[in-house]
């Protein structure tokens, strides 16, 4: 069989991990790129098994980068989730954690110049539209990777990246609270339909009989309650501006209760159908944000109170928590959300080819 090689890196970002890819090298119609990422993933297949994949959504994902589009940016990133058992390539959505591999790729594959000390990125996140700002320790010209920074779900210690994120309320649903309240009735249980970057239904544990402690098998082994939350998901879609949502990403389902661990809040979220081992970068800010909307699920739960100025929230998930910063101005039952900021680190851990059957390259 006659394979093709496709220049790649292999990185963490945050709690994921994926391939990176120019996007010069990847197939320019929408079809023949979806058709190669399958093969190098090597989906459909639970196991993933012919594949660069690692057999769960947070690890068959890939980030695309090219020039910018757009005169505010640096460079453009398109965010690509690989389905792991269906042959489907989904772009309706950003990822945060992936994000935080953008900048360290663009810097070393010689796209964007690297400062002395520190090099700030402007990455246009394609699939939304809206600006990140990635700031990366570059010591005399280099990427850095080693550093002191921890962050929960992943071991060990390495440099830190601050991602700043413009403008990213309503970025995939048009408002931040798409159906114009902060907590609506959906199937005799209270929502908040919100977007901060990402679109997410949050919904009380306790309103499925859960604590909001448990373990995500646990939670996966659930059909009763994965049942409902797709039920609950498929009917806010519309009210959300998503549309049929039954074949897309978004929105994820978070169960939030009260925190375990000195956090704002405690998470489980659905992404959508597999319950995240963490909680996804935007996933966090949007729930972040939740607690600052008044008569919210989310900040009802929590209890924080809302007020103008800039917010440290600790977001609870089931490895620990996430930090966000919101700068927010309150005015009345009016909220506008200034500036979201998160910690995040990333790795290289391998760059070269990645190899796939020359039919899926042209289509035979």
């Amino acid at each position: 069989m006659r394979q093709k090689g496709i220049a790649c890196t292999l990185m963490r970002g945050g709690t994921s991990k994926g391939l990176y890819f120019q996007s010069r090298d990847l197939p320019a119609d929408t079809a023949g790129r979806d058709r190669v990422l399958l093969a190098a993933m090597g989906s459909p297949d639970a196991r993933q098994i012919d594949g660069m994949g690692g057999a769960h959504p947070l690890t068959s994902k890939v980030a695309v980068i090219g020039p910018a589009t757009r005169a505010d940016a640096d460079l453009d990133y398109l965010f690509l989730q690989v389905q792991v058992d269906t042959a489907e390539v989904r772009d309706n959505q950003n990822c945060g954690n992936i994000l935080a591999g953008v900048g360290p790729f663009a810097i070393e594959q010689g796209l964007i110049p690297a400062q002395d000390g520190e090099t700030a990125v402007r990455i246009h996140m394609v699939n939304t539209g809206s600006i990140a700002i990635a700031r990366i320790r570059t010591p005399q010209g280099e990427v850095c990777y080693d550093g002191d920074a921890r962050i929960d779900g992943v071991p060990g210690t390495a440099a830190p990246i601050m991602l700043d994120f413009e403008d990213v309320a309503g970025s995939n649903c048009g408002a931040l609270l798409p159906t114009g309240n902060a907590s609506d009735r959906v199937s005799d249980v209270d929502v908040t339909c919100i977007d901060n970057g990402m679109p997410v239904v949050i919904i009380r544990a306790s309103d499925f009989g859960k604590t909001g402690s448990e373990t995500p098998e646990a939670l996966e082994a659930d059909p009763v309650l994965k049942d409902r939350l797709e039920s609950i998901r498929l009917a806010v879609g519309h009210g959300m501006n998503l549309g049929d949502v039954a074949k897309k990403t978004v929105p994820k389902m978070c169960l939030v209760s009260s925190p375990l661990s000195g956090g704002v809040i405690g998470t489980r979220t659905f992404i959508p159908h597999r319950v995240h081992e963490s909680i996804g970068v935007l996933g966090a800010a949007t729930v972040a944000a939740a607690c600052l909307v008044p008569g919210s699920v989310a900040q009802q739960v929590s209890g924080f109170t809302p007020s103008s100025g800039t917010h440290r929230l600790d977001i609870e998930h089931p490895t620990g928590y996430l930090t966000v910063a919101i700068a927010a101005r309150i005015d009345g039952e009016s909220l506008s959300l200034e500036r979201t900021s998160l910690l995040r680190t990333a790795r290289k851990l391998m760059q070269g080819q990645v190899f796939v059957p020359a039919s899926a390259w042209n289509g035979a």
